[in-house]
């Protein structure tokens, strides 16, 4: 064989090994996706101060089973659920709105399946009994514009003992006093820690009830969070607008 030869047949080799090392790496970023983790960008202040705009975050697709939404596109079509682990009150989770089935909400389960849930004067309360919640420093934050914003802030405590800090940024807000809601069986109510600035399961008519096969899964930790005001890909800022000391938070 000619030296030629020999150098085409080692280039081609060498391209096969590339294109299978790359379809390979493929193969594993599908699975890992699919069954394992699935990365998540917060595009709104609905669940502020827990989550803020430009936090990235890692979703667990096992901790509630898997579901047709659970796969790209829902390209299969699983009935339900399988290998199904329910949610429990106070995980912060991303599921497929129920109005359209394919827009990603994210909220923290609040209201479990029967459960009477209703706010009054700001206050939560779940089956009758009052969430308690305990008066803290002032959430302060600023701007791009520069401009300070600060809200109060609240930790409360559900039933189970799981403990987050919450919003009110607004007396008598829209959703500060409603009726009660009684969750249906295989449903579950969720809101978000902004409480006057989410659109959540007290919106009926917009979220409402969550099925439990709209769930995706769990959000686990922020692996890596930047500035709203800063595009990801710039690069060059990332030293003065990361936000070095959220990231590897767990949640």
């Amino acid at each position: 064989m000619s030296v030629a030869k020999d150098k085409t047949a080692e280039k081609e080799g060498g391209l096969y090994e590339t294109v299978k090392v790359i379809i390979q790496a493929l193969l594993i970023a599908f699975v890992i996706r699919t069954f394992l983790f699935q990365p998540f960008n917060i595009p709104s202040a609905s669940m502020v101060q827990t989550l803020l705009v430009g936090d990235y975050l890692f979703v667990s697709k096992y901790a509630y089973g898997y579901s047709r939404y659970s796969i790209p596109f829902g390209i299969v079509p699983i009935p339900g659920r399988i290998f199904a682990s329910q949610p429990k009150r106070g995980d912060i989770a991303v599921f497929k709105l129920p109005k359209d089935n394919s827009t990603d909400y994210i909220k923290r389960v609040i209201g479990l399946p029967g459960d009477e849930i209703q706010v009054t004067g700001g206050v939560l309360y779940i089956n009758g009994e009052e969430v308690p919640r305990e008066r803290v420093a002032d959430y302060v934050d600023v701007g791009p514009n520069g401009r300070e914003f600060r809200a109060p802030r609240y930790r409360e405590t559900l039933p189970n003992g799981v403990s987050y800090e919450v919003l009110d940024t607004e007396e008598n807000g829209l959703f500060d006093n409603t009726g009660i809601y009684k969750v249906p069986e295989g449903h579950y109510f969720m809101m978000g820690d902004n409480r006057d600035n989410s659109t959540d399961s007290r919106a009926q008519a917009f979220v409402g009830y969550v099925p439990f096969e709209n769930f995706v899964g769990r959000a686990e930790v922020i692996f890596f969070s930047i500035r709203e005001d800063t595009p990801i890909w710039q690069v060059w800022n990332w030293p003065w607008a990361v936000r070095w000391g959220r990231i590897f938070d767990s949640l």
